[in-house]
């Protein structure tokens, strides 16, 4: 039995990280697993390269690479496993992967409004190993603001509670939406 992958992606203080842990824990599904893909940046000792550098790109592609690795060992367990995390649709090679070998992957993009991505990422507790500027924020919420094909994979929450975001959230993954395949 094979469970599911669902990758919650936006820019910092879109709020994945709160919408995946409540959807995880409210799950239909009896096995279920959440995990940040920014945990396996921290996993580096050496060699470490801010993920938002230019020069940091085959770093990212391998832990993007990474995490798929360990959602797919999850999900072919029979977890239904939400991964969170900035998972632009140019790092999304190794999901496709996993979709084109018959593992049901969702893509979605968390996407307030850019002032409230930014209100709600300066108001949380800020992390040593990746610490926020907002000018970074700015950059990373525009690089979610044009995406072609998959801005039929964006969830506006603009003024909604993460509980009312996991509720939108759940209704259309019930129903079949966010398939990247």
């Amino acid at each position: 039995m094979h469970g599911r992958i669902i990758l919650l992606s936006g820019s910092c203080g879109s709020g994945k990280t709160t919408t995946a842990r409540l959807l995880a824990e409210r799950s239909s599904c009896g096995q279920t697993v959440h995990f940040h893909t920014d945990d396996f940046y921290q996993y580096i000792r050496r060699g470490y390269i801010p993920p938002w550098m230019e020069e940091s790109e085959k770093q990212n592609d391998t832990v993007i690479q990474a995490a798929a690795a360990a959602a797919g060992a999850f999900c072919k367990g029979g977890y239904e496993v939400y991964v969170d995390g900035v998972i632009g649709p140019w790092f999304l090679t190794s999901w496709i992967q996993l979709a084109e070998t018959g593992v049901d992957v969702r893509y979605l993009i968390l996407r307030p409004s850019e002032e409230e991505t930014v209100a709600r990422a300066s108001a949380r507790e800020q992390k040593e190993e990746f610490p926020l500027n907002l000018e970074t924020v700015r950059k990373l919420w525009r690089s979610f603001s044009q995406l072609g094909p998959y801005e039929q994979s964006t969830v506006d929450t603009t003024g909604q509670t993460a509980e009312e975001s996991a509720a939108q959230i759940f209704r259309e993954l019930q129903d079949g939406g966010f398939r990247i395949r």
